[in-house]
This record gives structure tokens, C-alpha cells and sequence, in this order.
């Protein structure tokens, strides 16, 4: 491949800053972007953001922390909807550099897209955000249960998607019962649980690729998710979209207040 491959000879189109990325989108972009080539999955309209928010009383006027934005499909509904201002923190360099290819073209005004490490980012935070949005990043962490205690210090109000792990589904899906090989009692701030090691095998060889920083992760059951959720003080918590039958997992959405 020779570097002048990476130039485009032809005049602008929305389309070549997408096909920088070819073959790695997931999200389905928004009008008047719907007709371009990208991935199929609904981000940019997802119904479990607009469901949280009604749960928070809205967006309108506060700040958020966003934790792995992925595409930015999030992000815009969260600006669309009125938030204040919205921190994302991706850790991803390809889902970075397409947030703000998605930045440009739906011309985001009140989102700050960081490249960093979101649990490094968030040790070292001193702000405190009206909300904290954590779609789709938990089941990616080694320690997921630092990640939980840490949102809690930065918000009071955090939402939550998550796969989890339930031994009795997991054991019977052939697709995914191969990935988990073991499992450990741990400690994190007091907090007793167990972590189930996840691996994620063919799936690091996507250019797309959205997983963590590493070749495993640690999923947490339900019942330890709502328990630390509990422990460091989130105590209010709302369940919606609970789907154990997901086919990359049992998941499900909540919102947790304190």
C-alpha cells in the first residue's frame, strides 16, 4: 500500500470521511446523513437514552461524562436533547477519530471528544457531572467494579447497558459459553464479587473492533452490578431492557441515583 493511497482526488463528500474507516462502522448515522454507507445499528435513535433521560428528568441544562462514545451516536442525542456540555472519553484511536469525523459532519457543538484510558481519566477527575452515561463499556473492563465506583464519584446519576453473566444461560449457548474459562472471588473497595473472565478470541481481528484495551475482560453477574452499584451509594435504581436472551450476551439497562 503506498501512501498516496491515503488521498482523495475527488471534490468533498460526507461519504470519503466515512470511507476512511470502510468496513468498521456499527452505527447507522442520522438524517441528513441516513443514506451513506456506514454500519446498521440504530445509536443515533437508541430508545434506551431516551428512556434513561425521562428517568433523570430530562438532559436539558446539565453537564455529562460519557464513558466510551464508541461512534457519537449517543453523544448527539445527548447534545439534540439539551444537555450543557458533554465530556466523552475514548479510548479506542479508530472510534475516536470517528467521533469526531461524526462531530464535523453533524456539526456537534457542545461535546468534547478525549482520547484516554476512561477508567486513568477518570482516577485523576476532580469535576463532579450532573450525569454520567456508561452504554456498552462495563462488560469491557478488567476490573469493572473500579469503573462503577469511580462514575459514582463523578456523578450522582449514572446510566448503565451492560451485558452480564448468567451461568445457566451462558453455559447452554455454544457461541458463548467457550469465551468464559474461569472465574475469581475478588475484592474492590470493600466489595466482595466474582469476576468471569471473558474472552474476546476472532473478534480482535475486526478493523472495527470495539471491545477493551486487552484480549480478555471480566464480566460481573446481575445480582454483583446492582450490589456495587448499592455499595457506593447509588441506591435508586430503575431497570428497563432486560434481555437475557441478547445473542452477545444477557444485558440490560438501568438508571442509578443517589
Amino acid at each position: 500500500m503506498s501512501i498516496l493511497d491515503q488521498y482523495v482526488t475527488s471534490a468533498y463528500t460526507p461519504q470519503d470521511a466515512l470511507d476512511i474507516f470502510k468496513g468498521e462502522w456499527s452505527s447507522k448515522l442520522p438524517e441528513p446523513l441516513a443514506g451513506l454507507e456506514s454500519g446498521s445499528i440504530p445509536l443515533f435513535e437508541d430508545g434506551r437514552i431516551e428512556w434513561a433521560l425521562a428517568q433523570l428528568g430530562g438532559i436539558e441544562s446539565k453537564t455529562v461524562i460519557e464513558l466510551g462514545p464508541l461512534e457519537a451516536g449517543h453523544s448527539y442525542m445527548l447534545e439534540r436533547l439539551g444537555a450543557e456540555s458533554i465530556l466523552s472519553v475514548e479510548a479506542n484511536s479508530h472510534a475516536y477519530l470517528k467521533c469526531l469525523i461524526v462531530k464535523e459532519l453533524l456539526d456537534l457543538k457542545r461535546v468534547r471528544f478525549v482520547y484516554g484510558d476512561c477508567i486513568e481519566y477518570l482516577r485523576s477527575n476532580r469535576t463532579k457531572f450532573d450525569v454520567c452515561i456508561a452504554s456498552g463499556i462495563l462488560y469491557h473492563m478488567r476490573n469493572p467494579v473500579e469503573l462503577i465506583a469511580l462514575a459514582a464519584q463523578a456523578s450522582d446519576q449514572i446510566f448503565l447497558w451492560t451485558h452480564y453473566y448468567d451461568k445457566a444461560i451462558i453455559s447452554k449457548t455454544p457461541n458463548l459459553a467457550h469465551k468464559f474459562p474461569s472465574s475469581k472471588q475478588v475484592e474492590h473497595c470493600g466489595f466482595r464479587h466474582t469476576l468471569y473472565s471473558q474472552e474476546y478470541k476472532v473478534a480482535l481481528n475486526w478493523g472495527g473492533f470495539c471491545g477493551g484495551s486487552e484480549a480478555s475482560s471480566n464480566w460481573l453477574s446481575r445480582d454483583d452490578i446492582l450490589g456495587c452499584l448499592k455499595h457506593f451509594g447509588l441506591n435508586n435504581i430503575e431497570i428497563n431492557f432486560d434481555h437475557p436472551d441478547h445473542p452477545n450476551g444477557p444485558s440490560f439497562a438501568l438508571v442509578a441515583t443517589r
